[in-house]
């Protein structure tokens, strides 16, 4: 990783991730405290909306920008998502009504729908060395677990001498830094994509892409199987612990720190695996974990073991999910490198972004809606068993004779 950090190039745009990471993650609790200035107890249903609304930017903007920006630099196009960012951010401590926080969060998560995408489809050809992109993968997953456990700990110290607008500052600041960091890299010029078709097929050429190709047909329903496990952590881990162990705002964070330690370790471990073992080795295994950590904790919930073995159960769940989630996360930008050229690369990439984020769609209300009307067990149990099907199907897509790298390689 050391070495990888050494590329100039890589080096500045990891640095750049990493500050818009950070803006994000104090941006998430501002608006939270926003929606309650707002809102008050029904600050939770406006933050629900507000996820809702950012996955349909995900999903529905991403790939119309994609194709309308594939002709424009790489640099113009991640410096411009970044001002539009930081414009937002300036303007969310101003808003006095709710449905304003609605139309500044769909404008700030179609820039960052058109940011993500185009900041990973660039990276293979800063990194054209496999075990530095093995690497760099591993780096990006560990920039955004520890973003989920820094950010949280910064806020909270700014919180304590200041009004909590002023974390929409630091969140302008992450983003203007991100672009300042973009613009005086020297990034690769990309070949220019073929116009000769109209703008509905471009918009899907991505998509089309990895409907075509057994590994990416894989992947696409390995996305709901980490969906699954997502989901369940983010919605119900303070259901979980301040329902049903009785635990504080504290035992959330650790609960959730132990979430992010298990997907830390494997991204610190998988550069050394994935030289020895096949993607398609790493990523199954990943899937076969997250669907039985499920069934675990449905277990748990049914049977009530009392808050000590609660505790103990669920921390150590956490940290299986967060592993199995990292051992399909991580490599998967690798896939979409392998089965996409120069020319489809930004498309594919774009189309990943989306229809990985659209598996949430599904996989939100699950956790949510039906944890809340039927019974946590049952909420756990439902991810459980959409997790395992996908499981099965995802096997039986991507047969063990496939190598990961069977078509042609993305430098040609």
């Amino acid at each position: 990783m050391l070495r990888t950090l050494a590329h100039p190039v890589f080096r500045l745009l990891f640095t750049a991730q990493a500050v818009a990471l950070v803006g994000t993650g104090l941006l998430t609790l501002a608006l939270g405290l926003l929606a309650y200035d707002l809102a008050g107890s029904d600050a939770g249903a406006v933050l629900g909306t507000a996820l809702a609304i950012k996955m349909l930017a995900y999903v529905a903007v991403a790939p119309v920008i994609a194709a309308l920006t594939d002709r424009l630099p790489r640099k113009t196009v991640l410096i411009t998502a970044d001002v539009v960012r930081a414009v937002v951010a300036l303007a969310l401590p101003f808003v006095a009504q709710v449905w304003q926080i609605y139309v500044l969060i769909f404008v700030l998560q179609a820039a960052s729908a058109t940011f993500t995408p185009a900041f990973q489809s660039t990276i293979p050809s800063v990194l054209e060395d496999e075990d530095d992109y093995t690497a760099a993968l591993s780096l990006s997953r560990l920039a955004h677990d520890l973003e989920a456990v820094l950010s949280p700990m910064l806020a909270a110290a700014v919180l304590l001498v200041i009004d909590y607008n002023i974390l929409f500052v630091g969140t302008v600041l992450g983003f203007a830094a991100s672009g300042l960091l973009v613009w005086t890299t020297s990034l690769p010029t990309l070949p220019l994509p073929d116009r000769g078709q109209p703008l509905r097929a471009r918009i899907t050429a991505g998509a089309r892409v990895m409907t075509a190709r057994p590994v990416l047909r894989a992947l696409l329903v390995m996305n709901l199987v980490v969906a699954a496990a997502t989901a369940l952590v983010l919605v119900n881990t303070v259901v979980y612990v301040r329902d049903l162990l009785g635990g504080s705002n504290t035992g959330v964070a650790v609960t959730l720190g132990c979430y992010g330690a298990g997907s830390m370790a494997v991204a610190l471990i998988l550069p050394q695996v994935s030289s020895e073992v096949p993607d398609r080795t790493v990523m199954l295994a990943g899937c076969t974990v997250l669907p039985i950590g499920l069934t675990a904790v449905a277990v748990v919930m049914f049977v009530d073991p009392g808050p000590a073995l609660g505790w103990a159960v669920l921390a150590t769940m956490w940290v299986m999910l967060g592993a199995g989630t990292s051992l399909v996360n991580t490599p998967s930008a690798r896939l979409l490198r392998y089965q996409s050229t120069t020319s489809t690369r930004s498309a594919v990439f774009t189309a990943q972004f989306s229809l990985s984020h659209a598996c949430f769609l599904l996989t939100y209300p699950i956790a949510g809606w039906m944890g809340a009307r039927a019974g946590q067990p049952v909420a756990a149990a439902t991810l459980a068993l959409l997790a395992t099907l996908a499981v099965v199907v995802a096997t039986r897509l991507w047969p063990r004779s496939v190598s990961a790298k069977a078509t042609e390689p993305a430098t040609t």
